[in-house]
């Protein structure tokens, strides 16, 4: 019988953890209200998200020759970016570019921490603009709490319906600049105000918007904690020499609330009075003085907060503070380390290499493609020939014209349809040549030779290509 009882009360006891371990899976989110902030970071954080936004919504409307400055042109397969065009042929520079900012993403984060996502990640600029626009409508953070927990009413609606309104209407913008950059904004902007863009335009400037909308307005900090996988890999990129924000628990600890005029050595405290204003203004709501979690954004905004409060109380700033965590155990910090030295030879490298391609790339290009189904052919007049197929690419923003020749063997001779060649901006051309040689001149089977392409009217403008002329071998 005491089996039994015994055994019944285990089962009831699995029973609760499991409901607990699922409860703790599947809990409701608590709603974070980031109490406002003002110091040094929280300046440099309003510096960078005036910057960034400003640059996203002004950048579609300037004009360059007669044109918008930046503009990829898909049904054109234009990119222009101020004087410069980019075609689908240079994508591997988009490549490049990936890797250069990943390169110096891992950099930053190796010598100060997760300071992009505080400062320049587009989830934080955007959901820092939603949360003015939800400051200046609903007030501070107890008025927020306060209009939330008090019963639906004309006032409450309103206030809420007016901060939706808002935020919509600055995604939508969002969404509209976002096609800008595909589709000219001027003439965009004006369709979309008289009801008569595409529907692609269409689909792509809502659902631009929705997703600015959900991210920074609902979402907000469950995109740090569970959907962006940079939280998840970044702590691979730290070391004990890695600027992180810390609560220096030397100083702090033991914790305690008291009054400014008590004398904190007498009471056996630390310089934390519990405050608890650190945990008020993070945006993911966690508690700093816990130590580095995966959920800190690097936004400082604890460090401006708990700043003023020593201030208030008399003790020295720092408490939390940007430091390493060989500082805090009363190490030696170095900033210059192998990781920091390698990041940046690598990073340096590969931004000239890749920016001095950018800047002297011609913008003429040419394939040549060697006739795969006979080796060569003997002509009636006893030549030998090899067929190729020439693949001209004008990547200039005009028309040219160009001449081929070809050379690497004596007495060659380069057989083609037309002297004079023309090429259509951004167009690609196959023209089929045949080169002819006397078996004579040939020292063996297989002959380097080499095609030029010269653009009529701009010496500077010609490529060579290199291929292989097939025989048999005379001597």
């Amino acid at each position: 019988m005491v089996d039994n009882e015994s055994k019944a009360n285990n089962q009831v006891s699995d029973v609760k953890v499991s409901d607990d371990v699922e409860q703790s899976l599947y809990a409701k989110r608590q709603k974070i209200y980031p109490r406002e902030v003002h110091g040094l970071f929280a300046a440099l954080r309003a510096m960078g998200v005036a910057t960034l936004l400003g640059l996203y919504y002004i950048v579609p409307w300037l004009q360059w020759d007669e044109r918008q400055a930046v503009l990829f042109d898909l049904p054109e397969r234009k990119f222009y970016i101020l004087n410069m065009v980019f075609w689908p042929q240079d994508f591997f520079y988009l490549a490049l570019l990936l890797i250069v900012a990943a390169l110096g993403l891992f950099f930053v984060t190796a010598l100060a921490g997760r300071v992009w996502c505080g400062f320049a990640c587009p989830q934080t600029v955007w959901t820092e603009a939603f949360l003015w626009i939800e400051r200046k409508v609903e007030g501070s953070r107890p008025q927020q709490m306060k209009l939330d927990k008090q019963p639906s009413s004309f006032r409450k609606i309103r206030i809420k319906t007016t901060k939706h309104v808002i935020w919509l209407a600055f995604s939508i913008f969002t969404g509209l600049t976002f096609v800008g950059y595909f589709s000219p904004l001027r003439e965009l902007a004006v369709d979309f105000l008289t009801f008569n863009i595409g529907p692609w335009e269409t689909f792509w400037i809502y659902f631009y918007a929705l997703a600015t909308y959900g991210n920074a307005g609902w979402l907000r900090e469950q995109v740090c904690l569970y959907m962006c996988p940079y939280a998840r890999f970044q702590s691979a990129m730290f070391d004990s020499d890695t600027m992180i924000i810390s609560f220096d628990e030397s100083r702090g600890l033991p914790k305690g609330p008291r009054k400014k005029t008590v004398d904190k050595t007498v009471a056996g405290l630390g310089d934390c009075i519990d405050c608890t204003i650190c945990v008020q203004v993070c945006p993911t709501g966690i508690d700093i003085r816990d130590g580095l979690q995966y959920q800190c954004i690097g936004c400082a905004a604890c460090i401006d907060a708990c700043d003023d409060v020593m201030d208030k109380m008399g003790y020295e700033k720092g408490l939390i503070r940007y430091t390493t965590e060989n500082t805090l155990q009363g190490k030696q910090t170095h900033v210059i380390r192998p990781r920091m030295i390698v990041y940046a030879l690598i990073l340096i490298g590969i931004t000239i290499g890749t920016f001095y391609s950018i800047l002297t790339r011609s913008p003429i290009g040419m394939d040549v493609i060697r006739d795969r189904n006979s080796l060569y052919r003997e002509t009636s007049e006893g030549l030998i020939e090899n067929v190729y197929i020439i693949k001209l690419l004008n990547m200039d923003k005009q028309d040219h014209s160009y001449t081929l020749t070809a050379e690497g063997i004596d007495e060659l001779i380069l057989k083609k349809d037309a002297t004079e060649i023309v090429v259509k901006s951004g167009e690609v051309v196959e023209l089929p040549v045949r080169v002819q040689v006397d078996a004579y001149n040939l020292k063996q089977r297989s002959n380097e030779i080499t095609f030029t392409l010269s653009t009529i009217g701009y010496d500077e403008l010609s490529v060579v290509e290199e291929a292989r002329f097939l025989g048999p071998k005379f001597k």
